[in-house]
């Protein structure tokens, strides 16, 4: 049996902290502040964390962070062994408590608050030696809980019909903790008000479905700040006995249908239905003020069950349009390739640079990034002047401050757009350089190539100078009977661009001016479809572009391609250093 007089003592502990609060406390609606965009970087390590915070996440407008569990955990390569805990310590590959204290210092410091991901529904699945070297075995973990702090139910879920079969039975053989005790809930409470004692601003809470509403609630009052930001993973199922909707009075709930439906629309059906995305679409969607909404996660992306990495540019749009509309609190997901659905995170969570090692950071995609800061620049204003093709192009305003065009369509579209915003020059944060001008009358003209975006706000950055003004916006010439289609993966940073320029005068005749823009809606690779004549030889070398107009070239020999008598000659390069 577990040493009562050590429990006893931790729950003396608890109760001295004050965490016994009488009442059950309110959601936070949304996360506080005003700026909502939560960035997942799922399984980096805690001081890569850090370095993005000050480099990408907070420079873009990022509000938040989610981190992936701190807890020490069984050991293994695979990522899921992050969701097996076995003690509270903070000892995992991606860092131990002086890691993790020190990156949520430096991520205020750059003004993004962090949401920590909390495992407090079960333990492991079987017995070892964890990550922080405490000995195991399921259903007793020295210093925490013995076997009788787990439901007596010790099969796996098999009938999600059944309340109690989905909330007191394990989940893949996870030994289930009993969140209706108290001193289990005070022992959970002690962890969670570690992690706020370290400034920890929010919880996403795994697996929270196989919790009653009711334990998770009577978690949270015993918190130090029980009215701490709370998210909560709560997955719809037609006809199942728990819904998300019941979790909404103790914080937020993540938008698993939405993000099911994202994929449908996105992948097969009109993005003209999505004029009245949100709550009121129903079964398994919650209040915008309670849903946190996403593309995909690293369960759903590898389940296929939404959008993923693997659908470039349609990816990358549904991200814009997430960012976008004002339907709940946006999170982007960042995570990185995978070929085994089991596959732990490159270099143990080390980022050593995005793009490297099979790093995706979509969160710093510049398509995704730069919307980010859309978003805030909109937030609180209603959706007005919406368009639609009546199939997959699509436009809307964010009140005065915002206007958005997704052209999800096989070729190029040139629309005249009618918006609320006031007269000037913008620039399109979906492409740093160029800018449009809106008329007296709100209007503004722009062709928008296959499967790119168009997003201007008020105050938006502008990127590179010598971009184009008012026309094709990186889509170029699309779907050409004869010419060069141009494939490049190359990095940047905000504000830069990749141009693609050459011995033409098609090609600028090496003229950095008249470079042509290549479009990022499938970064790191920038494309361009160019019309030339058949048999055209031609020399090109890419170039970057930064926001004060400095020019890099790539290093090495002139490229050389001829276009050949029918179709296109295909250029996937790489860029080089």
């Amino acid at each position: 049996m577990r040493s009562r007089a050590l429990n006893g003592l931790l729950a003396a502990a608890v109760a001295a902290a004050g965490l016994f609060a009488a009442s059950v406390p309110q959601a936070q609606a949304t996360p506080p502040g005003s700026k909502d965009v939560t960035a997942t970087l799922f399984q980096w390590r805690y001081d890569s964390v850090a370095k993005a915070c000050t480099d990408q996440l907070g420079p873009a407008g990022y509000g938040y962070v989610e981190v992936s569990p701190a807890t020490e955990n069984i050991q293994g390569d695979q990522w899921w062994t992050s969701y097996q805990p076995v003690s509270y310590k903070l000892q995992n590959r991606l860092g131990n408590e002086s890691s993790f204290a020190g990156m949520v210092s430096t991520c205020h410091a750059a003004g993004v608050k962090v949401v920590a991901d909390a495992v407090i529904n079960h333990m492991s699945a079987g017995s070892g030696t964890g990550t922080g070297g405490t000995v195991y075995s399921k259903y007793n973990y020295p210093g925490y809980y013995q076997d009788q702090d787990f439901h007596t139910c010790r099969t796996n879920i098999t009938n999600y019909q059944d309340r109690s079969n989905v909330q007191n039975c394990e989940l893949v053989g996870l030994a289930d903790l009993d969140t209706g005790s108290d001193y289990v809930r005070s022992t959970i409470a002690g962890y969670l008000n570690h992690l706020l004692s370290l400034g920890v601003d929010g919880f996403r809470v795994d697996a929270a479905k196989h919790m009653a509403e009711t334990d998770l609630a009577a978690i949270k009052s015993k918190l130090s700040n029980p009215n701490v930001y709370w998210a909560q993973e709560a997955i719809y199922g037609a006809g199942e006995a728990v819904q998300p909707g019941e979790y909404v009075n103790t914080g937020d709930v993540d938008a698993f249908q939405g993000a099911f439906d994202l994929k449908r629309i996105f992948s097969g059906q009109q993005l003209a239905s999505l004029k009245t995305w949100g709550a009121s679409w129903g079964a398994g969607y919650v209040s915008s003020d309670k849903a946190r909404t996403f593309v995909d996660n690293w369960d759903t992306e590898r389940n296929g069950s939404t959008l993923s990495y693997k659908d470039n540019a349609t990816y990358t749009l549904a991200n814009v349009y997430l960012l976008a509309w004002p339907y709940g609190s946006p999170n982007v997901y960042s995570g990185y390739e995978f070929s085994s659905n089991d596959a732990g995170p490159p270099n143990g969570g080390t980022v050593n640079a995005c793009y490297s090692d099979g790093w995706k950071c979509q969160h710093a995609w510049p398509q995704i990034s730069g919307m980010v800061g859309f978003r805030n620049a909109v937030a609180g204003t209603a959706v007005t002047n919406w368009w639609d093709n009546g199939n997959n192009a699509i436009a809307f305003g964010r009140g005065s401050k915002g206007f958005v065009a997704i052209n999800h369509e096989g070729g190029a579209l040139t629309q005249t757009f009618t918006t609320s915003l006031p007269a000037g020059t913008y620039c399109d944060v979906q492409h740093g350089g160029a800018t449009y001008s809106v008329g007296s009358d709100g209007r503004f003209t722009a062709t928008i190539g296959a499967n790119d975006a168009v997003a201007l706000y008020a105050g938006g950055p502008c990127g590179s100078t010598g971009g184009t003004t008012g026309g094709t916006t990186g889509g170029g010439t699309t779907d050409p009977a004869a010419g060069a289609s141009f494939a490049v993966n190359a990095s940047t940073v905000f504000g830069q661009n990749i141009y693609v320029v050459g011995d033409n005068a098609t090609l600028g005749n090496w003229s950095t001016g008249s470079a042509l823009l290549l479009s990022s809606a499938s970064y790191p690779v920038w494309k361009l479809d160019v019309t030339m004549a058949a048999g055209t030889a031609f020399q090109y070398k890419y170039i970057r572009k930064d926001g004060s107009g400095n020019v890099t070239w790539e290093s090495g020999a002139n490229r050389t391609a001829t276009v050949p008598a029918s179709g296109k000659v295909v250029l996937n390069d790489t860029w080089r250093n």
